[in-house]
C-alpha cells in the first residue's frame, strides 16, 4: 500500500518533534535578535535544545508504553474467542486503559459463560436425541410382538372359517389380550409424556390402600391365569392420587409376575408397602439403572418394558414425596417397596 496509518508512537513523535523543532527555531531567532553579541545567545540556545531533547525523550518513553498497552488490549480484542483468560496482573498507568482492561475481563467472563451454557445445551440436546432414538427402538420392540400375534390369529380365523368353536374363542381371547397390551403400552407412553412436559398434576383423595391392592390383584389374576398374588396386611387409609398409585402398584406387581414363576407377595404395613417375588432378580450392575428412562438390560432378564415402567413409578413416588427402594439378588428374587 502507498499509504498506511502510522502506529501510535510514530504519530505522537512525528507531531511532537515537528512542534518542538518549530518552537526551537522561534526561540533561537528571538534570542539571536535580542542579544546584541551573538556569542552570548549560543549558550541559552544550547540549553533550550537540551531541554527539548529531554522533553522529547520522556514523551517518547510514555508514548512507547501507551503503544505497548494498546497492543495488549488489541491482542485481547482480536483473540477474545480463543483466549482462556485475560492477564489480571497487567498494570496500566492510565485510568482509561485500566477501565478498558476491566471491561475486557468482564466481556470475556460473559463470553465464556455463554459458551458454557451453549455446550450444556448441546449436550442436553444430544441426550434428548439419543433418548428419542432409544424410545423409538423400544416402542418398535414392544409393539411388534402383540401386533404380530393379532395379525397372525386374525389371518388364521379369516383363512379357515371351519375352525372349531373352542379354538376360535381361544384365538379371539388372544387377540383381545394383545389389544389390551397395546392399550396399556400406549397409556404408559401418554403418562410418560405428561411427566416429561410437566403437565401431570396430583389429584389427591382419601382411599384404602388395601382395597386398591385387592382390585389390582383381581385384575392381574384374570390376565395371568394360574398365577397367585398374595396380599398380606389390613385396611390402611392414605391421602394420595389414587389413579397414579394404581399405576405404581400395577407396574410393580406385573413386573413381579413377569419375572418369576412362584406366587407374588404384596405386604401392606403401617406406612410401607412392598412387592416381593422369587424370580430371576436383578444384577448388581443393573439395580441402580433399572429406574432410568429407556434403560434396557443387555442380559435380557430384565427389560423394564420400554424402559419406562420403573421410571414412571419412580416419578410418581417422587411427586408423593416418597422413593422406590429395590432389594434384589440374581436367581433369588426382588423386593420393591416404598413408604406411604
Amino acid at each position: 500500500m502507498l499509504f498506511t496509518r502510522p502506529h501510535f508512537k510514530e504519530y505522537v513523535m512525528a507531531r511532537l518533534v515537528t512542534i518542538a523543532v518549530l518552537l526551537f527555531i522561534v526561540f533561537s531567532i528571538f534570542l539571536v535578535l535580542a542579544t546584541p553579541d551573538g556569542q552570548d545567545g549560543i549558550t541559552p540556545i544550547l540549553l533550550i535544545a537540551l531541554a527539548f531533547l529531554i522533553f522529547i525523550f520522556f514523551i517518547y518513553r510514555g508514548a512507547a508504553r501507551m503503544q505497548k498497552e494498546l497492543i495488549i488490549l488489541n491482542k485481547y480484542l482480536a483473540n477474545l474467542e480463543e483466549i482462556d483468560q485475560i492477564d489480571y496482573e497487567a498494570h496500566f498507568f492510565t485510568q482509561e486503559f485500566e477501565e478498558i482492561n476491566q471491561n475486557l475481563i468482564g466481556a470475556l467472563k460473559k463470553a465464556k459463560k455463554r459458551e458454557d451454557i451453549k455446550q450444556r445445551y448441546n449436550a442436553k440436546l444430544k441426550l434428548k436425541n439419543r433418548q428419542r432414538a432409544d424410545m423409538i427402538s423400544a416402542i418398535t420392540h414392544e409393539f411388534r410382538n402383540p401386533i404380530a400375534s393379532i395379525m397372525g390369529y386374525s389371518q388364521t380365523l379369516q383363512d379357515d372359517p371351519d375352525i372349531p368353536k373352542p379354538l376360535q374363542e381361544k384365538f379371539l381371547s388372544k387377540i383381545y389380550n394383545n389389544g389390551n397390551k397395546i392399550e396399556a403400552l400406549l397409556g404408559r407412553l401418554i403418562l410418560w409424556n405428561k411427566f416429561e412436559s410437566g403437565e401431570a398434576t396430583l389429584h389427591k383423595s382419601s382411599f384404602d390402600m388395601y382395597t386398591l391392592t385387592q382390585e389390582i390383584k383381581l385384575a392381574l389374576e384374570e390376565q395371568y391365569k394360574n398365577r397367585e398374588i398374595l396380599v398380606k396386611g389390613e385396611s390402611h387409609i392414605v391421602v394420595a392420587d389414587r389413579t397414579l398409585m394404581e399405576v405404581v402398584l400395577k407396574n410393580l406387581i406385573e413386573n413381579a409376575l413377569k419375572y418369576s414363576k412362584d406366587e407374588v407377595l404384596v405386604e401392606i404395613e403401617e406406612n410401607r408397602i412392598s412387592v416381593s417375588d422369587k424370580g430371576v432378580g436383578i444384577s448388581d450392575q443393573d439395580i441402580d439403572k433399572v429406574t432410568k428412562k429407556f434403560y434396557r438390560s443387555g442380559t435380557h432378564n430384565w427389560d423394564n418394558s420400554m424402559g419406562l415402567g420403573l421410571s414412571i413409578v419412580k416419578t410418581i413416588l417422587s411427586l408423593h414425596k416418597s422413593k422406590l427402594d429395590i432389594q434384589s439378588k440374581e436367581n433369588e428374587g426382588s423386593t420393591f417397596s416404598f413408604n406411604f
